[in-house]
This record gives structure tokens, C-alpha cells and sequence, in this order.
């Protein structure tokens, strides 16, 4: 792969081509926003895509890990292949936006952005195939279920997306809120962090609250284990590195004057750095043992990795940085340390081929539009959506 800075680059942020498919992005964006779908049930959304594709005549392959869609453009001139990913999936929440394209799936939210990312692949795809004469190349996009968990990039590779034709890289986005709209947020190295889930059940021994000498306490064990497993990042973890512990549930007890018998929480851990997989866990567990031993207790501890890190190619990542640096035009531009504790399964991508993922600024404050992700009143400014294509067409311009 090479960057080309001396390819002559219209420093307009969208071109005229574009920009004329703007009003289909927003209509595809609010049809797929009214009827969200959750993890590999993305029928609907999958079969507007596929309508789409065939249409106008792109190639392309189905069913792939359930709903996922590949489709395949093959530039005039031989040469790498690039990947293009985009996540289709919604989230179970109750929108609360008084919107006309309000979801019609009660209970159901697309409350992170994806079906923002499904319309700008679908524009990207129309795109390209108009001009695919102009592209060195093959370019493969896909068009991925399940990425809010269990998680379909994994089973998509299994599949052998990332095969006939091999990829050579990847590049994706992801809408974002927390960054204003247009700028672009991209890092080389980890962008996102690995995320591992743990459920914990706690077994004492219940009795009377007047009468604690009886009893071992289930509160009082699990009230220890909340409070030591925060002495993981401060004690265990090197500085330099971030991490997170965080316990997000726990319950115990059903009266005021009895000791519970059981406790049950659970929580999530976060980190970027590869070496730190194993090593969470295996303190998680070494502190709930030793508290419970040291009451009488027991414990039932399931620990289990979600996801890796997404790790941004160095060379990948420049490309998209150089691109970036010719399409935003806001105050704050490009941000070049963009990084988050959130996780993707963009990271199993990564993981098989060198690739970047990036951020594109979609908050517009002035309008309201800056409600976080997964928030049941999430939003975005669908200006970003034009961008996106933008950002993708010369990403493929400028692959060699």
C-alpha cells in the first residue's frame, strides 16, 4: 500500500457526485432507522441492501454468517483488494425521539449509529460501481450483522469474506458523537479497547439479621469484591497502560432484617493493550476466591473475552489520516489520538489484515444532535452521511 500526496485532490468535502446522492442517503438511513433489527435478525435490512445491489447489477454474495452481504466491484485496472466494513444491527431500546422515521420495532433502537454506516456502504457501493472503470483494484464491502454482541464479524471470516478475492486491508467508520460533525477521528495503533464479561454467583449462608454469628453474609462478601476488584488497574495494571474494572450489577437480599444467602453480580473489563488478555481475569478470580474463603463462602465465576482491540495498521492508518486531511473542513479537523474504552468486533478484522478504523464527527449540538450512543434519544446530523462516502471514495482513490 502506498499514500500518493502528489495525486491532485479536490479540496471541495464533497463532491458534486455525491453530494446528488445525499437525499437517498437520508431516505436508506431513516427506512433502515424505522425498522431496526438486533443481532443476526437483520432480514429486512439485509434484503433492502440485496435489492439495491441487484438493481444495479453490483455482484455480490448472501447469507453469509445469517443476513451479512459482500459486494463485490472489480476496477478497470488489476490490482489489491480493499475491504470496506459496515455493521447493520440495532439495539434493544425504546426510542424516545419524536421523529418521523422513529422506529416502528417496539423495544428496538438504532441507538449507535449502524444504520447510518449500512446507508453510507450502500452509497459507497453505488458510487464506485459507477465508476468502476476509474479503480485500481477490487473493492469488497461488507455488510456485517451482530456487531453489539454476540458479535458477526468472527463468524463472517469463518465464512471466508475476507477470501476470493483475498483482502488485502480493511478500512471502516463508525459515526460519532462525541466528536463534532465532519471532524474525523483516527489513531494508529489501539483505537478501541478489548471488552471481557464476567457473571459471578456468591453463595453464603442466610439467617437472621439480629443473628449475624449464624450466617455468612452474601452482602458483606459481595460488598469486598466490589471494592478489591477496583485494586486491579491501581495496583496490578503498569500506569502507562489503561484498563478498566467495572462491576454494573449486583443484587442481594429481600428483607431488612435478614442476611442474604446469595449475592450475583457482574460487570465488564477493558483494555488495550493484547499482553493484559488472561492476565484480568485471572486476578478477577484470585480476589473473589480469597474473599470468600476467608468468610466460608463460595463462589460460581464465569469470565468470558468478547472482543479484541482494534489495532489500527500504521500504514493503513496514514492513508486514511491523509485522506481525512482533504475532506474535513471544520475548525477542529482532524483529531489524531482518538481513542475510547468502547469495543468493536471491527477487531477481528483487524486482527486477520492490516486495516484502520476511524471515527466520523456526526454531533451537531445546535440542533440537538449530540445525545451519546445508546442513548434511547440518539441521534445524528445525516450531513455526515455524504462525508462518509466521500471519506470511503478516495480511501479506494488513493489504495495502491
Amino acid at each position: 500500500m502506498t499514500v500518493s500526496p502528489t495525486k491532485p485532490i479536490n479540496r471541495s468535502k464533497i463532491r458534486p457526485e455525491i453530494q446528488t446522492l445525499q437525499s437517498d442517503l437520508v431516505q436508506w438511513r431513516r427506512g433502515f432507522h424505522q425498522q431496526p433489527e438486533l443481532a443476526f435478525r437483520e432480514k429486512l435490512t439485509s434484503e433492502f441492501v440485496i435489492r439495491q445491489l441487484q438493481a444495479w447489477g453490483i455482484p455480490h454474495q448472501t447469507a453469509i454468517a445469517e443476513t451479512g452481504v459482500v459486494a463485490i466491484i472489480e476496477g478497470g485496472t488489476p490490482g489489491k483488494v480493499l475491504a470496506i466494513r459496515a455493521d447493520m444491527d440495532a439495539l434493544p431500546v425504546q426510542e424516545e425521539n419524536n421523529v418521523p422515521y422513529r422506529s416502528q420495532h417496539d423495544g428496538i433502537m438504532h441507538a449507535c449509529g449502524h444504520d447510518g454506516h449500512t446507508a453510507i456502504a450502500l452509497g459507497t457501493a453505488y458510487y464506485l460501481w459507477q465508476h468502476r472503470q476509474e479503480i485500481t483494484g477490487t473493492v469488497k464491502i461488507i455488510f456485517q450483522p451482530a456487531e453489539e454482541g454476540p458479535g458477526g464479524a468472527k463468524p463472517m471470516i469463518e465464512a471466508g469474506v475476507l477470501k476470493n478475492p483475498d483482502v488485502d486491508a480493511i478500512i471502516g467508520l463508525h459515526l460519532w458523537n462525541n466528536l463534532p460533525l465532519g471532524t474525523i477521528g483516527v489513531k494508529d495503533g489501539a483505537l478501541m479497547a478489548a471488552v471481557e464479561l464476567f457473571q459471578c454467583q456468591i453463595q453464603g449462608k442466610g439467617g437472621h439479621g439480629a443473628m449475624p454469628h449464624q450466617t455468612i453474609d452474601a452482602v458483606v462478601l459481595s460488598a469486598q469484591i466490589v471494592n478489591a476488584l477496583q485494586t486491579i488497574v491501581a495496583r496490578n495494571i503498569d500506569p502507562t497502560d489503561a484498563a478498566v474494572v467495572t462491576v454494573g450489577e449486583l443484587k442481594a437480599g429481600s428483607a431488612m432484617n435478614v442476611i442474604a444467602d446469595n449475592a450475583y453480580l457482574s460487570g465488564t473489563v477493558r483494555y488495550f493493550n493484547p499482553a493484559l488478555e488472561g492476565a484480568i481475569k485471572k486476578r478477577v478470580e484470585a480476589i473473589i476466591a480469597g474473599i470468600c474463603e476467608s468468610h466460608g463462602g463460595s463462589y460460581d465465576l464465569k469470565y468470558w473475552r468478547m472482543y479484541p482491540p482494534v489495532i489500527n495498521d500504521s500504514r493503513i492508518t496514514d492513508l486514511v489520516r491523509s485522506v481525512a486531511n482533504t475532506v474535513v473542513e471544520t475548525p477542529t479537523g482532524v483529531v489524531p489520538e482518538c481513542q475510547t474504552m468502547g469495543s468493536e468486533d471491527m477487531a477481528f478484522f483487524l486482527e486477520e489484515v492490516p486495516g484502520c478504523y476511524f471515527f466520523l464527527g456526526a454531533a451537531n449540538t445546535e440542533l440537538g444532535l449530540n445525545y451519546p450512543h445508546h442513548h434511547p434519544r440518539f441521534d445524528f446530523d445525516e450531513t455526515a452521511l455524504g462525508m462518509g462516502v466521500e471519506m470511503f471514495a478516495r480511501c479506494v482513490e488513493q489504495f495502491s
